[in-house]
């Protein structure tokens, strides 16, 4: 049970942190390039370690589903360092990287899926929907990057906003707490 806990706390804090990070952009959409380069750096960095953190401890329980998890972790993590590292870079590509990220980060949620059906049929198609609308929204702003630009904060806000409340919940759930 020890084990299950931490890692249910790690994805407790990745989910608060993206819901406040969702609240900010959906408040402050037009500003949120430069300062909040920053912020989307971070919490790329912190999902690709908590994804990373997921194969490190799943990968002799289940088949595929752990390996796209590290490979998912691995791009988030260098998305994020990106971002950090070069942010004047980030703000110019920062409508390509985005989608990228929704993309990696709701494959890795959906190949989740068998375990998270395990938490009841609620919680099963809150991710399915979620994690499709973010491939289908990332797939969209990387197919029309002018429409990306003028709707970032609020697409990115009200999606990290979902994904932020997916997290708490997985967190609660007590789906996994007999075999990790």
């Amino acid at each position: 049970m020890r084990r299950r806990s931490r890692y249910g706390w790690l994805e407790l804090i990745e989910g608060i942190l993206l819901i406040l990070l969702g609240i900010y952009t959906l408040c402050n959409p037009g500003g949120m390039l430069r300062g909040i380069t920053f912020a989307y750096g971070f919490l790329a960095v912190i999902t690709g370690i908590s994804d990373i953190v997921f194969y490190a401890k799943t990968e002799r329980y289940i088949g595929f589903g752990p390996t796209i998890a590290l490979v998912t972790g691995i791009l988030s993590l260098l998305a994020g360092l990106m971002l950090l590292m070069y942010p004047n870079a980030g703000e110019l590509i920062m409508t390509l990287l985005l989608p990228i990220w929704f993309i990696a980060h709701s494959v890795s949620r959906l190949t989740h899926i068998p375990l998270v059906r395990l938490a009841g049929k609620f919680y099963y198609y809150f991710t399915l929907i979620v994690n499709i609308l973010g491939i289908t929204l990332g797939c969209l702003m990387i197919i029309w990057p002018w429409v990306a630009l003028f709707s970032t904060g609020f697409i990115i806000g009200g999606y990290l906003l979902l994904l932020g409340i997916d997290c708490v919940v997985m967190a609660c759930s007590d789906m996994d707490a007999g075999w990790m």
